[in-house]
């Protein structure tokens, strides 16, 4: 599910800024100068937050809040207007979910099944951890403070079953594009940890946006919502891995045959990967998981690494950037000033940490992995980032949240987001690795921490 760029729109001039009505044409140029901005703040950024030992997610992230109304939209409002006037934050939107899905479509290329099936057991446990322990904490804190507080948190109309359900999903949820990314940054992609990470984090999420269909399928009185999310996508999912991966092999054939991939079949793979987002999108469950099983659904071999040769520069230098940037952009960062806000703000950020961090490095130990792994484990579950906005923003949208709570939330999933590269590095150190055709990890040095 996506929450659109509405919601967050409203503040990207600021509120001393008079919108200049833009023709096609205009913004058309503006997107072209969006591009050489976003580019350029993205580079120097992440050449700066790579001696911070912070991973480049990070550092497009913080490229799009320094470019938004926290920073340039404060200092410079005009200039920040200009470059980006609210008109084109459609236009930008639609780029960065092409983006995101190509790059979640690479995300399940390389997830390597056959290791899942030898770490089921783990897989599940900490899966299980990472919803159960932050859903119940996130609940008691909605509980606690709808029964017991003044603060404004929650919208008209919210009863306490639902704030319990979209806290407790909103602290469940795991920033599995970020997560993919380090994954791959750390050449961890198809290696045991990796593995275990990617499934842990994808079912997490999947069960996350299962309990927000539940959520607002209440608050709107439509159960048809939750219906169609959570019964369609189990289908999609199936159909895709069931149904598709068979008729795609002849295909494969012909290029390893061929030994190469012609026009034709590459179009057929792109169509593939846009029919799976828009699937999921229309039911509600969000495009990622639509590209992620496409990617699951693909041929391996030759088939594979001739896709992941022609998909993975463009989207990873240029499209997915924007995505990461898009959310910083939406994004206003608001002191905590009041004395019960901020009290709140430390309570759900301990929440979350043990929630996620602290409940998944304890199913992966429980589960038998070295402590190694099951601390990196944990750290990589405990980032939230986009995701968490995604779904802030859908809450803030409906009115099941209030600006307060959004913002004490936000804080939250930038903190928890700026801590898991360096973390990762204390307790799992820097990897460089190789990795075999078999997918696995070629014997080699160490990490060194």
């Amino acid at each position: 599910m996506r929450s659109g760029p509405a919601p967050a729109q409203r503040a990207a001039c600021g509120a001393s800024v008079r919108a200049v009505p833009v023709t096609p044409f205009d913004l058309s140029v503006r997107f072209f100068l969006q591009l050489v901005v976003i580019l350029a703040a993205c580079h120097l950024t992440a050449s700066l937050f790579r001696r911070l030992g912070q991973s480049q997610v990070v550092s497009e992230m913080i490229a799009g809040v320094l470019l938004g109304p926290s920073l340039l939209g404060l200092l410079l409002p005009e200039v920040q207007a200009y470059i980006f006037p609210k008109t084109s934050m459609p236009i930008l939107f639609s780029v960065c979910q092409v983006g995101l899905v190509l790059y979640m479509f690479l995300v399940g290329l390389d997830f390597d099944v056959a290791l899942i099936r030898s770490r089921v057991r783990s897989a599940a446990l900490v899966s299980a951890a990472g919803i159960v322990a932050p859903f119940v904490l996130g609940g008691a804190i909605a509980w606690y403070c709808l029964r017991h507080t003044a603060l404004p948190l929650f919208g008209e109309g919210v009863t306490l079953p639902l704030a319990v359900l979209f806290l407790g999903a909103a602290m469940s949820i795991t920033a599995f594009p970020m997560l993919a990314r380090i994954i791959r940054e750390q050449n961890l992609a198809r290696t045991p940890l990796g593995t275990l990470a990617l499934a842990a984090g994808s079912i997490d999420d999947a069960l996350a946006w299962c309990l927000l269909a539940v959520v607002l399928a209440a608050f709107a009185s439509e159960p048809s919502i939750a219906v169609f999310a959570i019964g369609g996508g189990a289908a999609f999912a199936l159909a895709c891995l069931l149904g598709l991966r068979p008729l795609l092999a002849p295909l494969a054939a012909r290029v390893e045959r061929a030994g190469a991939m012609s026009r034709g079949v590459f179009t057929t793979v792109l169509l593939l990967v846009m029919l799976g987002a828009f699937v999921t999108d229309s039911l509600r469950i969000y495009a990622v998981f639509g590209a992620f099983l496409m990617g699951l659904a693909m041929p391996r071999g030759l088939f594979a690494e001739i896709l992941r040769e022609r998909i993975e520069p463009l989207t990873v230098s240029l499209l997915l950037p924007l995505f990461f940037v898009y959310s910083g952009l939406n994004t206003q960062i608001a002191l905590v000033t009041s004395g019960p806000l901020l009290l709140l703000a430390v309570a759900v950020l301990l929440a979350a940490c043990f929630g996620k961090g602290v409940a998944c490095w304890a199913a992966a130990r429980w589960s038998g992995e070295s402590n190694r792994d099951a601390l990196a484990t944990g750290t990589l579950m405990n980032a939230r980032g986009l995701m968490e906005l995604i779904i802030l923003n859908i809450g803030l949208e409906r009115g099941i949240i209030t600006p307060a709570l959004f913002t004490v939330m936000v804080l939250m999933a930038i903190v928890t987001t700026l801590m898991a590269t360096p973390v990762f590095h204390r307790v799992y150190g820097r990897r460089d690795v190789e990795v075999s055709p078999a997918g696995g990890p070629l014997p080699g040095p160490a990490a060194q921490g």
